[in-house]
C-alpha cells in the first residue's frame, strides 16, 4: 500500500501548474505550496510551467524560501509572447535563475487553435468556426513550426538553446509532424535535451515514437492526460468565457487508454519516457498526489519499481542535467 509513496521519493515532476492563473480558472496550489508538498513527499525537483509568463522568476523566488528541493522554470512561447519570439527566449535565459526549458506553445499553437471545439448537439464544432473573431485574431497569430524551411526566428531560438547545455527544448502542443521536425532540428543544432510534450506524443504512432526516441528525445506522459482532466469545464488560455472548449477535433490519433499506455511504453521502452503530473487545476488533486496516482497505476499495469523510477526519477534527472 505504501509503495507508490516510496516510489515518488526522489521523483521529478517536469510539469507543475501552480498559481497565479486566470480568475476564471484558479489553481489548486501556489508555487510555494507546490514546492513544500513535493519536498514533504521526498521528491527531488519540480518544474513550473506557466502559459502566460515565464516561470524563471517564480522558481527564483521559491528557491530563496523553500530549501531542500530543486525548483526550475522556463518559458512557453504562447501568443502572449508573440509566438516564436527570440527576444523573449533570450530574456528568459537570463531572468531570475534562468530558463531551464523553452517550449513552443500550448493552447495557442495552430494545432490547438484550429481544433479546440465546443459540443453542439452532440457534435464537436471548432471554436474558429463558431466565432469569426477568434479565427481572425487568435487562429491568425497561432504558432506553427515550418516543415520545409527554417525561419530566422526559429533558427535564432534553436541556436540560443544549443548555447546552454543545461537547457532543454519542449515541443509544446504541436502536431505530430511538427514535433518530429523540432526533434530532428534540435539535435542537428546540437541541443542535448529534448522532450516531446504529451499532447504531441499522442499524435505519433509507435514507429514515430521510436524514431524520435532513437534520436535521443524523451517522450512525456502525464497523469492529466488520462485521469480527470478532459471533461472539467474551465478556461485554459483565453479570458473570454465563450472560448472555453469541450474537446479537440481530430486529435490524439495515437493516445491509448490508460491500460493501453502500458503496452505502448513497453513497446518503445521505459528508458525513453518521462512521467509527469500536469496537475494544478483547482478541481484535481495536487501535483504530488498526481504523481502518486500515476505510480500506483503503473504498478497496477505490472511495471517494476525500477522501471517506474526510471521514468519518474532517472530520465527527468538526465533531462535536467542533474545526473
Amino acid at each position: 500500500m505504501d509503495l507508490p509513496n516510496e516510489l515518488i521519493r526522489g521523483a521529478i515532476d517536469i510539469h507543475v501548474h501552480a498559481g497565479p492563473h486566470l480568475i476564471s480558472s484558479p489553481r489548486r496550489v501556489d508555487p510555494f505550496e507546490a514546492a513544500e508538498q513535493a519536498r514533504e513527499a521526498g521528491m527531488r525537483a519540480i518544474v513550473y510551467m506557466d502559459v502566460f509568463s515565464d516561470s524563471c522568476g517564480t522558481a527564483w523566488l521559491v528557491k530563496r524560501r523553500i530549501p531542500g528541493i530543486e525548483v526550475f522554470g522556463g518559458i512557453i512561447l504562447n501568443s502572449c509572447y508573440g509566438g516564436i519570439n527570440p527576444r523573449a527566449v533570450r530574456t528568459a535565459l537570463h531572468y531570475g535563475g534562468g530558463a531551464k526549458f523553452v517550449q513552443f506553445g500550448t493552447h495557442s499553437t495552430h494545432f490547438m487553435t484550429s481544433r479546440e471545439a465546443k459540443n453542439i448537439d452532440g457534435t464537436l464544432v471548432p471554436i474558429k468556426d463558431l466565432y469569426p473573431e477568434f479565427a481572425r485574431t487568435e487562429l491568425s497569430r497561432s504558432i506553427q513550426i515550418p516543415l520545409d524551411f527554417i525561419s530566422p526566428e526559429l533558427d535564432e531560438i534553436l541556436t540560443l538553446v544549443a548555447q546552454y547545455p543545461g537547457v532543454y527544448l519542449n515541443t509544446g502542443h504541436v502536431s505530430g509532424e511538427e514535433a518530429i521536425r523540432l526533434v530532428d532540428l534540435s539535435f542537428s543544432y546540437g541541443i542535448t535535451g529534448v522532450v516531446v510534450a504529451g499532447t504531441a506524443v499522442a499524435e505519433l504512432s509507435v514507429e514515430e515514437q521510436k524514431h524520435v526516441a532513437g534520436k535521443g528525445a524523451y517522450l512525456e506522459h502525464s497523469v492529466a492526460q488520462y485521469i480527470g482532466d478532459g471533461t472539467i469545464p474551465r478556461t485554459h488560455y483565453y479570458v473570454e468565457p465563450e472560448y472555453m472548449y469541450d474537446g479537440i477535433v481530430d486529435a490524439a490519433k495515437h493516445r491509448p487508454s490508460l491500460r493501453g499506455l502500458g503496452d505502448q511504453i513497453r513497446d518503445v521502452g521505459p528508458e525513453h519516457f518521462i512521467i509527469s503530473s500536469d496537475y494544478g487545476l483547482r478541481a484535481l488533486p495536487t501535483p504530488v498526489e498526481g504523481m502518486r496516482m500515476m505510480a500506483a497505476c503503473l504498478l497496477d499495469m505490472a511495471f517494476s519499481s525500477e522501471e517506474i523510477r526510471t521514468m519518474m526519477c532517472t530520465n527527468p534527472a538526465n533531462l535536467l542535467s542533474l545526473e
